[in-house]
């Protein structure tokens, strides 16, 4: 069984950043060589999707936990505050 066949059946909200970059990266350089089968290109295309939507979201969680120091006025840190993200 190929490597991409057995990754398809990996459920995508199951893997970790790093594991859902990963397979992204393998499915761009896949379609990138242009020697994917037409119908193979469109599953791995959609597959790509739901990865990188997982890479997002993983991402966004992330920045949600990341806390900015709050500095007194002779600079000294004096607590934390939520991280200000911009959409």
């Amino acid at each position: 069984m190929a490597k991409e066949q057995i990754e398809e059946k990996r459920d995508v909200a199951s893997l970790s950043f790093e594991q859902a970059l990963g397979e992204l990266e393998h499915i761009v350089g896949a379609l990138e060589g242009g020697q994917t089968p037409l119908d193979q290109s469109i599953e791995l295309y959609a597959r790509g999707e739901e990865l990188k939507k997982r890479c997002e979201a993983l991402l966004k969680a992330a920045e949600a936990r990341i806390e900015k120091i709050k500095l007194s006025a002779d600079g000294k840190p004096k607590g934390v505050e939520p991280l200000d993200v911009e959409d």
